[in-house]
């Protein structure tokens, strides 16, 4: 004999009816049932909890193909509503950064932020994008010149050093104390930000008994 062909499974109904309405919110997808569970047993209470669950879902489903759609060449797309209830934050406010002292300084003179530009320049002498800083910056052009104008205010023309050195150390010196500043203002915030904490600590109150 052979064998009997395997029984397929039974299609529940795509609707669930309710004593009463669920509540949505498809912003968040989210779909809330106020009815209780029915009276169950011990041996029924994972089956009964699957039809809940299942229930829950299938109204979610129906909900999403209720909304509008879009195709696109991704598939197909349901415009999400706004959201309407409000989840809390898993994480406080950040605080807001302390300023440097450049940025301190550059509001009380009102002095506005350049503007942010690329790391390439082009330059005419060749006709090559070139970076303007680091190796081969446009920075170094007046240390490569082979004519250097030399006054009272260009490094080393009083006493007729090398100029070019003059030029290539100062450019140096300055690098140094850019970086020795930054430095500076790193260790100052890390100090700021350790009172800080230590203050915050100490205004916490215990209530150990």
């Amino acid at each position: 004999m052979a064998p009997a062909a395997s029984e397929k499974p039974q299609l529940l109904p795509v609707t669930v009816d309710l004593p009463i309405p669920a509540e949505y919110d498809m912003g968040n997808l989210l779909v809330m049932n106020p009815n209780p569970l029915p009276p169950t047993s011990p041996s029924s209470l994972e089956q009964t909890l699957l039809q809940t669950t299942r229930d829950g879902a299938q109204l979610l489903i129906n909900q999403i193909l209720s909304l509008p759609m879009s195709a696109t060449q991704d598939g197909v797309f349901a415009a999400l509503p706004d959201a309407v209830t409000l989840l809390p934050r898993e994480k406080p406010l950040p605080k807001p950064k302390e300023e440097t002292r450049w940025e301190r300084f550059a509001r009380q003179k009102g002095i506005a932020p350049k503007k942010r530009e690329g790391k390439m320049v082009y330059d005419e002498a060749t006709g090559e994008w070139v970076p303007k800083w680091g190796y081969g910056g446009k920075n170094k052009d007046s240390e490569n010149d082979w004519l250097v104008e030399v006054n009272e205010k260009t490094p080393g023309g009083e006493g007729g050093d090398d100029v070019r050195g003059a030029v290539r150390k100062e450019r140096k010196e300055r690098v140094k104390k850019n970086e020795m500043q930054q430095e500076r203002n790193m260790r100052e915030g890390a100090a700021k930000a350790k009172a800080a904490g230590r203050v915050e600590k100490g205004g916490r109150t215990s209530r150990r008994k």
